[in-house]
């Protein structure tokens, strides 16, 4: 099983984990900035965008699957950042493999396990009727009966393809992700501690990282720093993508 990706720049690996419904083409524009001291290699993680659809979509295999990528590609020490979803198959893999990460960025989201939020979102991509979709505009205002943001809408949308038998397909394997929907908000689960640079990065107007979930933090990695992003929410990359460009270039910079 080989995870898609693409690489850019050269220098020491800088790897790139996109969140749920994302794909690595969500991080292409930071990534070419960056590119100029790292090589920055973006993956999609299983289950999304071009990489395999497998049965299962838990944090431990997706660590395994990145150990694997890794291992593959002759990368065996890397700055690892990750978004949402792919914020804790960091954390994961972070706690799992130490020795293979130089420094940790963790954006929106913590260890802990969450309750939901993406609920009118699974039901709205369930109930699209993907076999009679024939084009994208007709997906979108399927979608908008009950998702009004014109943002989320269109992020959701990129997961739409085009069959070349005429038609369209969902990218992502939307039938496991609904399934393990559990287990994409279960906390991470280590016996371990990640002791090297972290830092977290939360959007000042996202739920998702709350001054009381810091300790919880802290246990798993004692050395996390937390920078928090204004005028931003969730998707902190996509909304105030210059300050995450200097938080990540300055904190992989420090010695």
């Amino acid at each position: 099983m080989e995870l898609n990706f693409k690489t850019f720049g050269q220098g020491p690996p800088l790897v790139i984990l996109h969140g749920l419904f994302g794909t690595l083409d969500n991080w292409q524009t930071l990534a070419k900035r960056w590119a100029t001291d790292y090589t920055v290699v973006l993956v999609d993680q299983r289950n999304h965008g071009r990489s395999p659809h497998l049965p299962v979509h838990d944090y431990p295999r997706m660590a395994e699957d990145l150990k694997a990528f890794l291992d593959r590609n002759w990368m065996y020490k890397v700055h690892l950042l990750g978004h949402s979803m792919g914020g804790k198959t960091a954390m994961q893999f972070a706690l799992q493999h130490p020795e293979m990460v130089e420094k940790l960025v963790v954006v929106d989201i913590t260890p802990k396990a969450y309750t939901g939020g993406h609920e009118v979102i699974l039901e709205a991509l369930r109930t699209l009727p993907i076999d009679e979709v024939t084009d994208r505009k007709m997906a979108d205002a399927f979608l908008a009966q009950n998702i009004a943001e014109v943002g989320i809408r269109q992020f959701l949308l990129k997961n739409l393809m085009r069959e070349k038998t005429g038609g369209y397909r969902w990218k992502m394997n939307l039938p496991v992700l609904l399934e393990y929907y559990p287990a994409i908000l279960a906390n991470i689960d280590s016996e371990e501690t990640f002791d090297e640079p972290t830092l977290f990065i939360r959007g000042a107007r996202s739920h998702y990282v709350q001054d009381s979930d810091w300790s919880g933090v802290l246990a798993y990695f004692p050395t996390a720093q937390l920078a928090t992003v204004a005028a931003a929410g969730h998707w902190v990359h996509a909304e105030q993508p210059g300050k995450l460009f200097d938080l990540v270039a300055a904190f992989l910079a420090e010695s």
